[in-house]
């Protein structure tokens, strides 16, 4: 058995638990540098990392694809269809994680479910982001389309403000991502799925709006409400998602589903859980390998 980790490095705190744990339980486990696919047609391997071919490979762990030029971006998410293509279970799923990926298309699919998530407005035209800024309420959370790890992410409920930070956004032509700012006392919730159950959830508390863990945000031990649990399965099932980690803020009334992660950590999550995340992780992992 035989199975890939794409990702960038081996000392990374994710990567080296997933290759310790298959190569534990005697599978083949290598790191995959999603920069250096190579790709043939006409040839084989079909794809190869540094001259090894991974055509005959029973699965790959998606641990993070990069960003890049839009040139990179398409050309690693087609390596990736290429390789499922071949019979190799990716983890997750090139369309799965082109659907998270994208804070638009998430946002509108949970719509779409009938889960809650906040009210959001996209475009591309300055004119309209200034209006839909003031439809919103006057204070909202800017969001680049694609990122993570919440950077590139502001709060603007100052219209002077708003002004001057979507007329940089329109330098750089960007597109305006604007979501109503929900108060939630600087806590939100982190539910971690894989498969089709939660296996480990947190509280993420902070001093400021963001709780990003990368951002300073800390975690704590908490269950999940049936309400949040039942929103997580939905939305991870409606992405297609094998493995991911769903933001929720809860207020006094209700709760909303912001986004969801399709190469979530899992490091800030496992200091409060006593279950093995990589553990869990693989286990799903061998019981979808063909």
């Amino acid at each position: 058995m035989k199975v890939g980790i794409i990702g960038s490095d081996r000392k990374e705190w994710h990567i080296s638990r997933l290759l310790k744990g298959l190569e534990k339980r005697g599978v083949e486990a290598y790191l995959l540098p999603v920069t250096k696919l190579l790709a043939r047609i006409g040839g084989t391997p079909r794809i190869s990392v540094r001259g090894y071919g991974v055509d005959d490979y029973d699965a790959v762990i998606v641990r993070r694809v990069p960003g890049g030029t839009a040139e990179q971006v398409f050309y690693r998410m087609d390596a990736l269809r290429r390789i499922e293509d071949m019979g190799v279970t990716a983890i997750n799923p090139a369309r799965s994680i082109e659907k998270a990926v994208d804070k638009y298309y998430t946002s509108a699919l949970l719509e779409d479910a009938g889960i809650n998530t906040p009210r959001t407005m996209v475009t591309e035209s300055f004119s309209e982001a200034m209006r839909a800024f003031k439809e919103l309420g006057g204070d909202v959370v800017v969001k680049p389309l694609f990122g993570s790890l919440g950077m590139g992410i502001t709060r603007v409920s100052n219209e002077d403000v708003a002004y001057r930070v979507f007329r940089a956004l329109e330098m750089t032509k960007s597109v305006y991502y604007l979501q109503e700012f929900i108060p939630h006392g600087g806590r939100d919730i982190r539910v971690f799925i894989i498969g089709d159950r939660v296996v480990a959830s947190m509280q993420r508390v902070s001093d400021d709006w963001k709780t990003n863990i990368s951002s300073g945000g800390k975690a704590a031990k908490y269950t999940p409400s049936d309400e949040a649990v039942e929103m997580s399965l939905k939305a991870s099932e409606k992405l297609g998602l094998m493995y991911t980690g769903v933001d929720i803020i809860e207020t006094d009334e209700e709760a909303y589903v912001i986004e969801l992660n399709s190469t979530p950590g899992w490091e800030g999550l496992q200091s409060v859980t006593e279950l093995d995340i990589t553990e869990a992780l693989l286990d799903h992992v061998m019981t979808k390998i063909k």
